[in-house]
């Protein structure tokens, strides 16, 4: 069983978060359950800088950030897996000082205790040492860094190729697998 949580926090790269929704909805047979959190601040950046897809027009359940009666809010829970993308540097300095202040650093949080799988994808450059440091933490206590950092080895002949190949290793994270290129091309 594979349940998922999607954290969407307000740095720019909405599009990373919106070709993982699409995917994940073209490969629902990979994965049981997709639960979606916005931070205020990520609907803004999201209606900014994402023109084709509204927030309704989500395909998965959306969960308010402030709401904490949902089930990933749990330990007792069987979702196994979150990704954070894009994850405001706000938003991992709390993750690595465990500040469990709304429901996707609660959630979070759960992953981190339990055990479970935890990808941050921070879409911030250049890094400080605060970064690094709050990266170093989160990592210690389990959690996976994925940067934003598209690949070329294959080639991409499209802005979504390039979005493509940090999507395809932020879900593989998960043990969801899709294969959209291989480096040796």
């Amino acid at each position: 069983m594979n349940k998922i949580v999607l954290g969407i926090t307000g740095a720019s790269g909405s599009i990373y978060a919106k070709r993982i929704i699409q995917i994940l909805d073209k490969n629902r047979n990979l994965f049981d359950e997709l639960s979606v959190v916005f931070t205020d601040t990520a609907i803004n950046v999201w209606s900014y800088e994402i023109d084709d897809m509204k927030i309704d027009d989500i395909p998965f359940k959306i969960y308010e950030n402030n709401n904490f009666f949902v089930p990933f809010a749990s330990g007792s829970s069987d979702y196994n897996s979150m990704i954070i993308c894009p994850c405001s540097m706000g938003t991992l300095g709390k993750l690595a000082n465990s500040i469990a202040d709304n429901l996707i650093t609660r959630a979070a949080d759960v992953m981190l205790k339990e055990r479970r799988k935890l990808v941050i994808v921070p879409r911030e450059t250049p890094y400080n040492l605060i970064h690094i440091n709050n990266m170093k933490k989160i990592v210690k206590a389990g959690a996976l860094v994925c940067p934003a950092s598209p690949s070329f080895y294959s080639k991409p002949q499209t802005f979504e190729e390039l979005i493509d190949t940090v999507v395809q290793k932020v879900l593989n994270s998960i043990d969801i697998q899709v294969n959209f290129f291989s480096w040796m091309k």
